[in-house]
């Protein structure tokens, strides 16, 4: 089976069950969501590169072994999110760490204000978000899923999946304000 098939992903999925196709199937599926995937645990998990690459892994690991079993499979993208998404809540479950933010953490002139320290105060405030917000958030600007995508993934309404990201740009801006207003105030 040449890597790029014109198969779909449930066609490959069922092939995962067949000890002779088996290893292609996988690395089509994992060629056409791993990017996906890596980039939702690198999101979810800021706070530690190396235990986001963990589960990554651990969610292809999960993946294969779950098609082992006989079960039909109808979106293999947001299967893989929802293995992905689970591993991570359980890690921030078990992993519960302290942010502590610092006036002199944060740079004093606007020079010092690089991009990466953007970014950087960008990670700070969603990390400050409590976890749905922080999560619906992220599968809609990050990872560009619909409301309806972010509701079905997460067992919500869609009404609640919308008010979650709207509540999460707010209180990213609330967090920032203080700061970009300080970045005008020197300019």
């Amino acid at each position: 089976m040449p890597q790029h098939t014109a198969l779909s992903d449930e066609e490959l999925f069922r092939l995962l069950q067949s000890p002779e196709k088996r290893e292609a199937a996988f690395r089509e599926l994992y060629a056409r969501h791993s990017k996906r995937v890596h980039a939702y645990c690198v999101r979810a998990i800021s706070t530690s590169e190396q235990e986001a690459e963990d589960i990554f892994q651990e969610t292809f690991v999960r993946f294969h072994h779950a098609a082992q079993t006989e079960r039909t499979m109808t979106n293999v993208p947001a299967y893989l999110l929802r293995i992905a998404r689970n591993l991570c809540l359980n890690h921030k479950r078990d992993n519960r760490p302290t942010l502590l933010l610092r006036d002199d953490d944060l740079p004093n002139t606007p020079r010092e204000y690089g991009t990466s320290e953007l970014l950087n105060l960008i990670t700070t405030a969603l990390e400050l978000l409590d976890d749905d917000h922080r999560e619906a958030f992220v599968l809609r600007k990050y990872d560009g899923l619909s409301f309806q995508e972010i509701a079905e993934l997460t067992n919500i309404t869609e009404t609640n999946a919308r008010s979650r990201v709207h509540r999460a740009q707010a209180k990213i801006r609330s967090i920032l304000a203080p700061y970009l207003t300080d970045i005008e105030q020197h300019l």
